[in-house]
């Protein structure tokens, strides 16, 4: 309760970090936020014309000629706000040193900056993926409001996972370096560019249940390729996890906060 009045306190501080994070981001470029909406939009149109139209990719259970690009988008789109949540998370305080040594601010306000920045990054992605199928006629209707509590369970890991490691990454710089490593792993044990149909009976359930992030990737791509709600029961672990990261990562940042500082 202390932490969320903190962060309620200083919600000014927060909101004006984020803008400058964005202004930061395109300050010297001619098109400035542009880059924001034509990053995006430039990797759907090269999935959905490569594999749609070049390789004639298609999913063995659909017939649409679209199905893999809505398929690969929606598995890519949430990894990356998952892989930067992450990835920006284990170097938090490592990055914010000058910050935190001469202003005094919660310190738990920049993981909030970090996660609301990522956000807003995946919003506009996320509209121009929306715009997209619904050009191409394969808006999945109502089963898209499951997106809402999928989207709450993805964020609780990430953010459970990305400040642990931030903690950790301070007093141990080898964990960062391991882990950027690790996340390429990661990425192709998780069903995102191949279906999870393709692998051996005996490894699907190890993959499903030991990596939360199939788990999540298989939910956003039933909701966008089946046009269906995914199958509760399979997020049970991931939100679990993801509470389980949360509480670590608290307990190691109240334990550590007065210690972050002085390492740096």
């Amino acid at each position: 309760m202390k932490y969320i009045k903190s962060l309620w306190q200083y919600r000014e501080f927060i909101t004006a970090s984020v803008k400058r994070e964005f202004q930061v981001k395109y300050q010297n470029s001619l098109l400035g936020g542009l880059w924001t909406v034509l990053n995006p939009l430039s990797m759907i149109f090269i999935y959905t014309v490569i594999f749609s139209q070049v390789m004639r990719t298609r999913l063995p259970e659909s017939d649409s000629l679209y199905s893999y690009s809505i398929y690969l988008c929606s598995g890519v789109i949430t990894w990356t706000l998952f892989a930067e949540i992450v990835g920006r998370g284990q170097n938090i305080f490592i990055d914010n040193a000058n910050i935190l040594k001469k202003i005094s601010f919660p310190r738990i306000a920049l993981p909030m900056i970090l996660t609301i920045s990522a956000g807003l990054n995946f919003l506009i992605i996320f509209a121009l993926f929306i715009s997209f199928i619904l050009i191409i006629s394969q808006f999945p209707g109502w089963p898209i409001i499951a997106v809402i509590p999928v989207l709450a369970i993805q964020i609780l890991f990430s953010v459970g996972l990305g400040l642990s490691l931030g903690v950790l990454n301070v007093f141990f710089r080898d964990v960062g370096q391991f882990f950027n490593i690790f996340l390429q792993f990661w990425f192709w044990l998780t069903p995102i560019v191949y279906p999870v149909d393709i692998l051996p009976d005996i490894i699907k359930p190890l993959i499903m249940i030991g990596n939360p992030m199939a788990a999540i990737i298989a939910a956003y791509q039933t909701i966008f390729v089946k046009a269906q709600v995914p199958d509760w029961h399979t997020l049970i672990i991931p939100l679990v996890v993801g509470l389980l990261l949360c509480a670590i990562a608290m307990r190691l940042f109240i334990k550590h906060a007065h210690e972050i500082v002085d390492e740096l």
